[in-house]
C-alpha cells in the first residue's frame, strides 16, 4: 500500500513539474522586460477546459478587460474587434534587471473557427492607422483563428484593435450563419511566477522560517540574501532578486509567512467572453422584405377604413 501511495505521489510530482516546465516555456522574461504571449504556443490551445486562458497561471492578479466588436456581421467582411486595457496612466513596474520600467500590454483574441486576421490588402485607411506599430501573430500555423498581441508600450496601446475577417458559408459547407464567442485575454505588467515556478521580482516574497534575521547581504548582481537563524541555531536562508524593496530589518523576530518584501505588482491579467453573429444576407433581405409587407399592410388597412368610412358617410350611417 505504501509503495502504491508512493508510486502516485511520484506521478502527481512529475506531472506538476511537467506543467511547471511547460509554463516556464510561456512566459520566459526577454529584454523588453515581458513574457511575450505568442509563447502560449507550446499549449494546444491557450484556453483551458475550465475556460481560463493560461496566461492567468503567472499573471496571477486580476485586471478589467473590456472588448467591443460588432453584433452581427456579414459573410467575408472585414471587423474591426477592439481590446481596450485599463490602467492608471505613468505606472512603473519592476523589471527584471530590477530598475524601473513603464508598463507593457499584450492581448490575445480567440474567435471561432473559419474567423481569422484579414489580411493587410483589405484593411481600410482607419484601421491601418489604428493598427501602425502594432504587430499581429496567429498561435499557431493550424489556429489562425486565435489572434496575439504584444509586448507592446502601454502608454501607447492601451486599445488593441484586431482587423478580423469573417467566413464565407456560401462558398464553405463547413461554416454556417448564426451567433459565435469570442474569448478575449488582456495583460498588462509583467508575471509573478518565472518559467522555473520561481517567484519573479514582481511579486511579494515572504518567510519560509521562523526566527531572527541575523543578516542582510545585497549580492554583486542587486540580489539579496538573507538570514533568518531559529532557536535552535538552524539558519536559513532566502534569496531575493534584485528590485525587490525589503521591509525588515537586522534583528527582527519574524515567522513564517511573514512578508520580507512589499508587493510591487500593479499590472494584471482579464478575460472576458462576448458575441457576434454571422448573418446572413438572405436573412436580411427577408426582414426587409417582411418590414415592407408590415408597412403596406398598415397603409391598405387604413386606405380601407377610409373608404369604408366614405360609404357609411355616403349612406348616412
Amino acid at each position: 500500500m505504501n509503495n502504491l501511495k508512493t508510486k502516485i505521489m511520484k506521478k502527481t510530482l512529475y506531472f506538476f513539474c511537467s506543467i511547471i516546465v511547460i509554463i516556464g516555456f510561456l512566459f520566459a522574461p526577454n529584454s523588453v522586460n515581458a513574457y511575450p504571449f505568442w509563447a502560449q504556443q507550446n499549449y494546444e490551445s491557450p484556453r483551458e477546459a475550465t475556460g481560463k486562458i493560461v496566461c492567468a497561471n503567472c499573471h496571477l492578479a486580476q485586471m478589467p478587460t473590456i472588448a467591443e466588436v460588432p453584433q452581427s456581421v456579414g459573410a467575408d467582411s472585414v471587423f474591426k474587434a477592439v481590446v481596450k486595457i485599463p490602467y492608471k496612466k505613468d505606472l512603473k513596474e519592476i523589471g527584471a534587471d530590477g530598475s524601473e520600467v513603464p508598463l507593457q500590454v499584450g492581448a490575445v483574441v480567440m474567435l471561432p473557427d473559419g474567423f481569422k486576421l484579414a489580411p493587410q490588402d483589405r484593411w481600410s485607411d482607419e484601421i491601418k492607422e489604428e493598427t501602425e506599430g502594432v504587430y499581429f501573430t496567429n498561435y499557431s500555423e493550424d489556429k489562425d483563428n486565435i489572434i496575439l498581441v504584444g509586448p507592446l508600450p502601454g502608454d501607447t496601446n492601451k486599445e488593441i484593435t484586431f482587423p478580423v475577417l469573417s467566413p464565407d458559408p456560401s462558398t464553405n459547407k463547413e461554416y454556417h450563419y448564426g451567433k459565435y464567442s469570442i474569448h478575449v485575454g488582456a495583460n498588462r505588467g509583467r508575471g509573478q511566477v518565472y518559467p522555473t515556478g520561481e517567484k519573479s521580482n514582481n511579486s511579494l516574497f515572504t518567510s519560509t522560517a521562523s526566527g531572527t534575521i541575523t543578516s542582510i547581504d545585497t549580492n554583486d548582481d542587486g540580489s539579496l540574501a538573507i538570514d533568518i537563524t531559529n532557536n535552535d541555531g538552524n539558519t536559513a536562508t532566502e534569496n531575493l532578486p534584485a528590485g525587490t524593496q525589503i521591509i525588515v530589518n537586522l534583528n527582527d523576530e519574524i515567522k513564517a509567512g511573514d512578508p520580507l518584501t512589499k508587493d510591487p505588482n500593479v499590472g494584471g491579467f482579464g478575460q472576458l467572453d462576448t458575441e457576434v453573429v454571422l448573418q446572413s444576407p438572405y436573412r436580411i433581405i427577408g426582414l426587409i422584405a417582411f418590414f415592407i409587407g408590415v408597412g403596406l399592410t398598415q397603409i391598405l388597412l387604413v386606405l380601407k377604413k377610409k373608404q369604408v368610412e366614405k360609404v357609411q358617410a355616403a349612406e348616412g350611417i
